[in-house]
């Protein structure tokens, strides 16, 4: 039997796993689905497949492919576009920024699989109802006196990059223009966002590890039970929940606070597209394959296993969804409103020049790296040094 090999990360639950046997037995003996871990660590993970892609490996037909990796893997041609008459099929019903995040230069590269964007939680026994806006959240966390109150990714990362880039979206501005091409950043958004990166980390309630914080070390801390606060993806809920239940009986959740009272927040969209490698010998098959894997069924198994949010709109109405996302609600407005981060090949380069222009954050002084920004955003989209 033939074997089409999937590249993605080791995802520990299985569900992963068990969308690969199902998709293999629904082929009826046309090829078997084999996994190939990936590590967990995103960085990581694009190492190892730009690697073998770079060398032609034909041995990659699928891969799961972060949503920022879209436009790097199509412009490099190490992925294939998907077919007009079939990229209408997989993107019906997604939600538009999974859809968006698949697309480069008109074309569809992968088909989103499953989704995710950053939360408030919360303990509901310390506090009545959530802080609508950062300047409101930082106020009410500051109440409590204690340092690490507000747990945020503070690491020189792709963690700041994502936090920065939600800050900049929610306050109106964005990294590079509608064409890609051209740096934007304007000045009052930006400062905007710089102001609020520098007043989180130099308020009483930041963490004195901020620096080298990241989502899991935002999770173990909130789980100790001292934090009020915490930003993160919905993994947080199900871990919570089993390691430390009656804490978790007092979280709640809400929506990514403001900027501003006027203007709902917008985040950076995550999640995971499936893409077929451009060296397959098999590229019908794995397109097949790709198409099968991010089913209807496969993504509400991936929900209910792996606590990964759906792409499929309908699907946050599902009642086994729900059960595993009390909070589907307010993922979804969320995922709606979602911004993509920068869509150009050159990404990774302006992710570093992001992430090591702030870092650390309490040495942020607004208007000066709003200057020291734009210049490093702009040499990384020119390919100007090393970064």
């Amino acid at each position: 039997m033939l074997t089409l090999t999937w590249y993605v990360f080791d995802e520990p639950s299985g569900a992963f796993r068990d969308a690969a046997e199902r998709c293999s037995q629904m082929s009826a003996g046309r090829y078997t689905i084999a996994l190939t871990p990936l590590p967990t660590d995103a960085d990581q993970q694009r190492e190892q497949l730009v690697r073998r892609l770079a060398a032609a490996d034909p041995d990659i037909d699928i891969i799961g492919m972060d949503v920022i990796w879209t436009a790097e893997f199509a412009e490099a041609g190490w992925i294939l576009p998907w077919l007009a008459s079939s990229s209408e099929r997989v993107s019906k019903g997604r939600l538009p920024a999974a859809n968006e995040s698949a697309r480069y230069k008109n074309r569809l590269w992968g088909v989103p699989f499953t989704s995710n964007a950053q939360l408030l939680w919360y303990r509901s026994d310390r506090v009545s109802s959530s802080p609508r806006t950062w300047n409101e959240l930082i106020e009410k966390a500051e109440t409590f006196g204690n340092p690490g109150n507000l747990q945020v990714q503070g690491q020189r990362y792709e963690g700041l990059t994502v936090f920065f880039i939600s800050l900049l979206a929610s306050a109106g501005g964005s990294v590079l223009d509608e064409s890609g091409s051209a740096v934007s950043l304007e000045e009052t958004p930006t400062v905007r966002a710089l102001s609020l990166l520098k007043r989180i980390a130099s308020s009483s309630v930041a963490d004195p590890a901020l620096a080298a914080a990241r989502e899991d070390q935002a999770r173990l801390t909130f789980e100790t039970g001292g934090p009020t606060f915490m930003i993160n993806y919905s993994f947080v809920w199900p871990s919570a929940h089993q390691n430390v239940p009656e804490m978790a009986a007092h979280m709640a959740f809400a929506r990514w606070p403001s900027v501003d009272q006027n203007h709902t927040s917008r985040v950076a969209i995550g999640g995971l597209n499936l893409g077929v490698g451009a060296f397959t010998r098999n590229p019908d098959l794995a397109f097949e394959a790709a198409e099968c894997l991010a089913s209807k069924s496969n993504q509400i198994r991936a929900a209910k296993q792996g606590g990964l949010p759906p792409t499929l709109e309908a699907l946050y109405d599902d009642l086994e969804v729900r059960k595993r996302f009390p909070f589907a609600d307010i993922l979804r407005e969320t995922l709606r409103d979602a911004v993509l981060r920068p869509r150009t090949p050159v990404y990774n380069d302006i992710s570093l020049a992001i992430s090591r222009t702030l870092h650390p954050m309490r040495d942020i002084d607004p208007v000066r790296d709003a200057v020291r920004l734009r210049k490093a955003v702009n040499q990384a989209l020119n390919s100007e040094g090393l970064l």
